[in-house]
């Protein structure tokens, strides 16, 4: 730590790095970029430039050695995330990861134990449930705005990020599909709304074995698609909620993103948990017609690194990050369950232990946490 400020090493400089470059230096004062390093040295090299970083490592491992950075930020494709968090806490560096926090419930726990063992924090994306949308409507439901939450439904649709993503193979490969690709933000929202899930059923398929690049360099090239591309399922929470989840790259649809909870006295309809703003919409009885909620926090905008800048004021502060492992591997085990359960043919009863952390507060200056 320098200057009162918690040092960032970033793993990782591809598309998402530039809103976290952006962030980070523009947006969030106690923490700043200590260096950054990428497999590709031209990419740690333009964000570097962009963002007036001093340092360029020219591997992870010179970046974990750095006694500046206090936490290492790994935003690598989704199925390098179990090596790089694991080699940066034996380490012993924080960390804090995009989703998810690995391919696997196995190795997300072996990720946790080994951060417990070690004393080292562990946590990561998404964080848009802390964002003033989400935020909002979790206020409304624990102040029983829709009396008590039966249920709900959780959906996205689309037909595939290669349509637009210039490097979007790796959805299709480990680690990656409809569910632990888009699935993060739902599930993360949903525990956030409802708390801890029990268990989940699931039916999972993939529509399409191969499928075409249709921009960047691979335009034309048929990849193989080695990962269920439709999957839906049912939770069941611990307050008593049954809350449907749907995501899928097969379809065609015109409404993307749909989050909704159901109460004894009306229903939520809460903004796309991909944003961290957006519209709250609440029905009240028989009124029949959803009216806006004006939103009650700070946050509106893309934030990412919200979470990050959560995390490196809990070192300080002694509380627990919001975005903690506990979420994280909470949620993977709910992802991870539906494709479990379509293949044992069962209901999977869930191990992990789950608490909300307290909701965001409103502070004076955004950019401080509090």
């Amino acid at each position: 730590m320098k200057d009162g400020k918690v040092g960032i090493g970033v793993v990782g400089v591809g598309c998402i790095s530039d809103i976290y470059l952006n962030n980070i230096t523009n947006m969030f004062h106690e923490i700043e970029v200590i260096g950054v390093c990428d497999l590709i040295r031209e990419r740690a090299e333009a964000g570097a430039e962009k963002y007036g970083i001093k340092k360029i490592y020219k591997d992870m491992y010179e970046l974990f050695a750095d006694p500046e950075v206090d936490i290492v930020l790994n935003i690598t494709r989704p199925y390098e995330h179990y090596e790089v968090t694991k080699a940066a806490l034996m380490a012993g560096k924080h960390v804090y990861s995009e989703k998810s926090l690995s391919p696997s419930f196995e190795e997300g726990k072996e990720l946790v134990a080994l951060a417990k063992e070690k004393g080292l924090m562990l946590g990561g994306a998404p964080d848009t449930f802390m964002g003033a949308g989400i935020q909002t409507a979790r206020k409304l439901i624990d102040d029983g705005f829709i009396g008590d939450v039966v249920g709900g439904r959780a959906m996205f649709c689309s037909h595939g990020p290669e349509n637009w993503h210039p490097d979007g193979e790796f959805v299709y490969k480990y680690g990656g599909g409809p569910m632990l690709d888009m699935g993060p933000y739902y599930v993360t929202a949903l525990v956030n709304l409802l708390g801890k899930a029990e268990s989940v059923s699931g039916c999972v398929k993939t529509s399409f074995p191969q499928r075409p690049m249709l921009c960047g360099p691979k335009y034309g090239q048929m990849i193989d698609v080695e990962v269920p591309t439709y999957v839906m399922g049912e939770v069941a929470f611990e307050n008593g909620a049954l809350v449907s989840v749907f995501t899928t790259f097969d379809v065609f649809h015109n409404v993307n993103a749909q989050l909704e909870i159901y109460g004894t006295e009306g229903s939520i309809r809460v903004p796309d948990p991909n944003n961290f703003g957006g519209n709250v919409k609440v029905l009240r009885g028989r009124n029949y017609e959803y009216f806006v909620i004006p939103l009650l926090f700070n946050y509106t905008e893309n934030c990412r690194a919200l979470g990050l800048a959560d995390m490196a004021k809990s070192l300080t502060s002694g509380r627990m990050h919001r975005a903690n492992y506990a979420q994280q591997l909470h949620v993977l085990e709910i992802m991870s369950s539906f494709e479990k359960s379509s293949k044992e043919g069962r209901r999977i009863t869930l191990e992990t232990p789950y608490e909300r952390q307290a909701p965001m507060n409103c502070t004076v200056l955004p950019g401080y946490l509090d």
